[in-house]
């Protein structure tokens, strides 16, 4: 099992996919993660659609982005926020149900990364068409599409990132 750490380390957007189905009870394993992330107020501000296999599956790979092709789909919907979440959202000017879902989506790929599954985050969709597709009400606001599968490569290419002194301030 891996620790938190290796997870963060060994994940990355996984563009390319094995042509092997996921297994929804891994797929449900990465959603209980999701269902167990922080969210302000408790609102819990999500819903997870799971699309794993045939026509509608083919239909996400046109309305998303072709790499998508051997993927599973898990997309994550913004839920109604409470009442609660409303009055802190307001007060504070923050929009603190784009958070929680960000946090349940990290909590869904570290999940996934655990489990030998690549993801990619989606931010790049056709909304209504996806909506209409699998029979999402139009109110509903589709906020993230994760693509899910076996990576086809197991090593990610290397990640340029800023080294820690350029994005850390310690304030004493």
């Amino acid at each position: 099992m891996a620790t938190i750490f290796e997870a963060v380390q060994q994940r990355y957007s996984c563009r390319k996919y094995q042509q092997q189905e996921v297994e929804l009870e891994k797929l449900k394993q990465c959603i209980e993660a999701v269902r167990l992330a922080p969210s302000a107020c408790n609102g819990q501000p999500w819903h997870c659609y799971v699309v794993n296999q045939g026509p509608l599956k083919e239909t996400l790979v046109s309305l998303t982005q072709p790499f998508t092709k051997n993927a599973s789909f898990v997309i994550l919907s913004e839920e109604k926020p409470t009442f609660q979440t409303k009055i802190v959202n307001r007060f504070k000017d923050q929009d603190y149900t784009q958070v929680d879902i960000g946090i349940a989506a990290t909590h869904f790929c570290l999940a996934a990364t655990e489990l030998g599954l690549g993801t990619c985050m989606i931010g790049w969709y056709n909304e209504e068409k996806i909506k209409e597709a699998l029979k999402i009400p139009q109110s509903k606001r589709l906020r993230l599409i994760i693509s899910v599968g076996y990576p086809k490569d197991d090593k990610p290419s290397k990640r340029p990132r800023q080294p820690l002194e350029k994005m850390l301030t310690v304030i004493e």
